[in-house]
């Protein structure tokens, strides 16, 4: 199909360092086109394309493949909007509340069906690390949204982010931060507050797998709903 110009290349999505070198050697084995982009789950709260080989594998010096970042906010978590009011699953004693969320949500954790698949990024672990980072922002001047956005931003191993957004407002924030002409909004994150994420993250390396509450009769099975390795 490449070779007819009807297809100008193709992806993978959620796979890791194995699938993709596999996938790139089945591809010449063809005679056939190697994928131009790995897309993955990785944001502060979720490093572990960096941690588990992905990142390595899809470099410019081993199979090359560009790396497309998605949930660089984590389904909305990384803008703190969850910090002071949770989202509305999270919320089984105030009835009120819940039902308030549900029916005017503030993004996709405040939906139903979403909000009870996506717990992993609100557990326990996961939201320590999130009110860490928000604080490092907060010291910096800057909103969670931005350190999220620069942070995902500087890692040598993305080639670009896919970011979405509740609405108009949210775009356009985002845009600042990307803007070719360098404007304040839109500098690197300096060193100093790298590292102090960095600092973070050692001390709690991948909180959206990690749990704080597990059940000796739980099966095998973790919090957020994976069955442990």
């Amino acid at each position: 199909v490449a070779r007819e110009r009807k297809l100008r290349g193709w992806g993978m999505c959620n796979d890791n360092a194995y699938g993709l070198t596999a996938s790139c050697y089945a591809a010449y084995a063809q005679n056939g086109h190697a994928p131009c982009v790995m897309q993955n789950d990785f944001s502060l709260i979720n490093r572990r394309v960096e941690e588990n080989g992905l990142s390595e594998a899809s470099s410019p010096v081993n199979e090359n493949v560009g790396f497309m970042a998605y949930n660089v906010l984590a389904g909305g978590v990384l803008t703190g909007k969850y910090l002071d009011v949770a989202a509305a699953v999270d919320n089984p004693n105030d009835r009120e509340l819940a039902e308030k969320l549900l029916s005017n949500p503030r993004g996709r954790m405040d939906d139903y069906s979403w909000g009870k698949t996506l717990y992993r990024y609100r557990s326990g672990p996961a939201g320590d690390a999130t009110r860490a980072y928000a604080a490092l922002a907060s010291d910096a001047g800057m909103s969670l949204t931005e350190l999220a956005l620069k942070w995902a931003a500087s890692r040598d191993a993305v080639t670009t982010s896919l970011i979405g957004h509740t609405s108009i407002d949210q775009l356009q924030e985002t845009l600042q931060y990307y803007d070719q002409n360098e404007t304040d909004k839109s500098k690197p994150l300096p060193d100093d507050l790298l590292w102090e994420v960095d600092r973070v993250h050692m001390r709690n390396r991948l909180p959206i797998f990690s749990s704080d509450r597990v059940g000796a009769d739980w099966g095998g099975a973790g919090e957020i709903g994976e069955r442990l390795p």
